[in-house]
């Protein structure tokens, strides 16, 4: 079979076979890799209408971008030979999906702040198809303070973050700011439209972060835990149509777009919390870190340096996994696992005594895995024994990963599961 044959098969197979993909290139020297970009995504099926900024203008012609996507170029917000309509309305309601590719330090700003003084700006206001941004810049750019704040913000509000990678960049400067390959990109539209809406009917309960033990008014026991993981759990479940109920410790994050959210502070709240809603839900996935002992005696007033050294003592929280598993019905459990010594075998345990249906492991101590990081390495063992060993991913993907196997053990619509 010739080369155009094979090309023509995989597009009628791909899952992005007929999407219709708008592409927003911005001003970075990256621009010359949605060149490609398009070439994958057509090569896939997809039709793709490029929204081309003036600054990326100056990094890629407009000619070749309408000669690979064989559709006009986007660039004017008020073009003489306009269409009839709405322009900026009719093109955004047009894509199933809309992605950034290469995305400045700039654009991301200006989509924090909702200005749209150009067509693109104006399009990523009017849409409603879900967003994928990939970034592009120096190292330091990326890293700076305001950046690192409008990417929280944005993903708080449903932006999905295309990670860059990590090497020479075209100033030079070694470091993380390389835009993220065409095939990576392709890749994750690909495993996007591949997972939307299988959880779509389904109610998913979420938990995150630390819980807080007060041992008086102004202290309290606690641990490192940011909320990251559980937090970019209900985003990827809400993301594929569940609905979602975060019930979150006490964290310095944004609420997750389209998830109720549920705020705490001590493991008996917590426990009462999900305790409560357990039966009206489908999953359950327990990603906080829930204090193992709180203080039997909480003073009623600040605790004094001048009183001595004070003895503390304290009584364990109610184990919340142990006592869902004593309730389930249909319900699917996933548990967190997270040990400094021999996290796996601690897993399995965990697994099995607490009649799991998939648990996550994962050492805080290892590099890539720190507490607060994007990133986590960790190892996935469902009920059969089966285990995944992810590498360090970010905990978005992770969480993508965790949907993927939930998916697969929740029962058909109707059909009740036995508990174990």
């Amino acid at each position: 079979m010739s080369v155009a044959g094979n090309q023509e098969q995989s597009a009628e197979t791909s899952v992005l076979n007929g999407r219709k993909i708008l592409l927003g290139i911005t001003g970075g020297i990256a621009a010359y890799k949605a060149a490609y970009l398009t070439r994958v995504l057509k090569r896939d099926g997809a039709d793709v209408w490029v929204c081309l900024t003036n600054s990326g203008a100056k990094f890629i012609t407009p000619l070749t971008m309408e000669t690979l996507s064989q559709r006009e170029v986007l660039q004017e917000l008020f073009p003489e030979n306009r269409m009839v309509g709405t322009r900026h309305i009719t093109i955004a309601e047009w894509a199933d999906t809309f992605v950034i590719a290469p995305a400045t330090a700039n654009i991301l700003a200006k989509m924090r702040s909702g200005i749209a003084d150009d067509l693109l700006t104006t399009l990523l206001l009017a849409t409603a198809a879900p967003v994928f941004v990939a970034p592009a810049m120096n190292t330091r750019m990326y890293e700076h303070a305001a950046t690192q704040e409008n990417i929280a913000v944005l993903r708080s509000r449903g932006v999905r973050f295309i990670e860059p990678g990590t090497g020479k960049l075209a100033c030079e400067t070694v470091g993380k700011g390389r835009m993220a390959e065409p095939e990576e990109i392709a890749a994750v539209l690909r495993g996007f439209f591949a997972r939307a809406g299988d959880l779509r009917g389904r109610k998913i309960l979420v938990t995150a972060g630390p819980t807080h033990e007060p041992l008086d008014p102004v202290r309290y026991l606690g641990n490192r835990s940011s909320g990251k993981m559980g937090y970019r759990l209900a985003e990827a479940a809400a993301a594929r149509g569940a609905a979602v109920i975060l019930i979150s410790g006490p964290t310095a994050l944004l609420d997750p777009v389209g998830v109720e959210v549920i705020r705490i502070e001590t493991a008996a709240q917590m426990d009462q919390a999900v305790g409560e809603r357990f039966a009206g839900v489908d999953a359950v996935i327990m990603a906080a870190a829930v204090a193992d002992f709180h203080p039997i005696k909480v003073a009623g007033q600040k605790i004094k340096k001048s009183s001595g050294v004070p003895i503390l003592k304290l009584g364990p929280t109610a184990d919340i996994l142990s006592g869902l598993a004593q309730r389930k019905n249909r319900q699917v459990l996933v548990g967190f696992s997270l040990e400094t010594t021999d996290p796996g075998k601690e897993a399995r345990r965990k697994l099995k005594d607490k009649k799991l249906d998939l648990i996550i492991a994962n050492n805080p101590l290892v590099s890539g895995a720190e507490f607060g990081s994007e990133t986590n390495i960790a190892t996935i063992i469902n009920a059969d024994g089966e285990t995944i060993e992810t590498g360090k991913i970010t905990k978005r993907a992770l969480a993508d990963m965790i949907c993927d196997r939930l998916a697969a053990l929740l029962p058909r619509a109707g059909q009740k599961k036995t508990g174990r």
